[in-house]
């Protein structure tokens, strides 16, 4: 595909390639005016170049409106999906001593979609440098003085979805609602979506409905967080919910013409992705991967806020197009950007405790920022965010001398 480059970016667009292993990757660093790249690394079958190219720029923005020193990247490792164990870190450490040249000065590695602690513990060491990459393990550390040290802050910690309940918090605030018994339906129940349910569940929500990519399951009176769990942990789907069987067909759960889906509240049941989509509740939040509302569904959204916990789960026309609906979208940079606080927090050595203080602290700062102004200004947030986060590193551009 063409490159596409602007006044921000992109600085660097790699294509790497091992014929030995056939690994095959791609980094994009976006923009440093604000500091070095900072970016996940996406493992997937499909992952494109251009995919990661539109989250290296989200990530530009992000980290501009989080107030933190890094610039926007990301990375891509096309992975196959019955990879060994053992191949993966192949992978990985291929990957990673290919863009070597790059690290930590210009490019920061974390975890993103299929990469974890274990992920960035390999990386970090093919490299031969603590700071080429957070969310490492809790006990991979390194001494910073005397007798102290510099930690791993995992992504299992839950940052980003602790970050996207707080989001959701405010949102519902000033769109009038109360956390306390609004309804929520997530879309995938990975790192981000379990705690963004475990967070909002403490806030006295009401998860009603959670999918994953083998299914879906909705009760009316809410979804309980250990049985999710236990069905996690034994890598089962959250359509296997206790009691979560399709209807007869004679009971198909379809809405009719013009009303949205309502399934009864004595039973957990199973949905397909058009039904989850077709819920009406209080709060949506795909927590998954790219462009999961599309032209195919975006119709059938019937939710009064939308929370991006994933990277563009949608296409900027089709978020203008809900906006315009009058659904209250959350942008992604702005309700996830908690991992990439966590990043920061890791990167300065600060304590897991320290580090959840300053994801609530930004998130809700920055989520307050941009809903207000745009209903002040009557524009959607994601217009308000980018202008946010442009101005910010519009002015560190202004200051550096050279790029290179």
């Amino acid at each position: 595909m063409e490159i596409t480059k602007d006044k921000f970016g992109p600085e660097y667009v790699l294509e790497v390639y091992d014929p030995h292993i056939g690994m095959e990757g791609f980094l994009v660093i976006d923009n440093t005016a604000l500091g070095p790249g900072k970016g996940g690394i996406r493992m997937t079958p499909n992952v494109t170049k251009e995919e990661v190219m539109r989250l290296a720029r989200t990530m530009t923005w992000k980290n501009a409106l989080a107030g933190i020193p890094f610039g926007g990247a990301k990375a891509g490792i096309v992975m196959p999906k019955d990879i060994s164990h053992e191949d993966k870190k192949k992978f990985v450490q291929s990957f990673a001593r290919a863009i070597r040249s790059f690290v930590p000065e210009k490019y920061i590695a974390g975890p993103d979609v299929n990469s974890g602690e274990e992920e960035m513990r390999w990386f970090a060491e093919a490299v031969g440098d603590w700071k080429a990459a957070t969310g490492k393990p809790a006990d991979f550390c390194i001494a910073t003085g005397e007798a102290g040290k510099s930690c791993g802050l995992p992504h299992e910690l839950g940052s980003t979805g602790f970050g996207v309940a707080q989001a959701a918090k405010v949102a519902a605030e000033i769109a009038g609602l109360n956390i306390k018994g609004a309804t929520v339906a997530i879309e995938g129940f990975g790192n981000v979506g379990v705690f963004a349910f475990k967070h909002l569940e403490e806030m006295s929500a009401k998860i009603v409905a959670v999918s994953d990519s083998r299914g879906a399951a909705y009760l009316e009176s809410g979804l309980d967080e250990k049985i999710l769990h236990e069905l996690k942990t034994a890598k089962k789907s959250v359509a296997d919910y206790p009691g979560a069987l399709r209807p007869s067909s004679g009971q198909a759960l379809r809405p009719s013409s013009g009303q949205a889906l309502r399934p009864s509240s004595g039973q957990a049941k199973k949905l397909t992705s058009d039904e989850f989509f077709a819920l009406p509740v209080d709060i949506l939040i795909p927590a998954a991967v790219t462009d999961v509302i599309n032209e195919k569904n975006k119709d059938k959204i019937r939710a009064k806020i939308i929370v991006e916990g994933a990277n563009i789960p949608m296409r900027e026309n089709i978020e203008k197009e809900l906006f315009v609906r009058g659904i209250v979208i959350v942008p992604d940079f702005v309700a996830n950007m908690g991992g990439v606080i966590s990043s920061y927090a890791e990167y300065e050595g600060y304590s897991p405790e320290k580090m959840f203080e300053l994801v609530k602290e930004k998130v809700m700062k920055a989520t307050r920022e941009v809903m207000e102004k745009s209903i002040e200004d009557k524009r959607n947030p994601r217009e308000i965010a980018t202008e946010l986060a442009k101005g910010r590193v519009e002015s560190k551009m202004k200051d550096r001398k050279t790029v290179f």
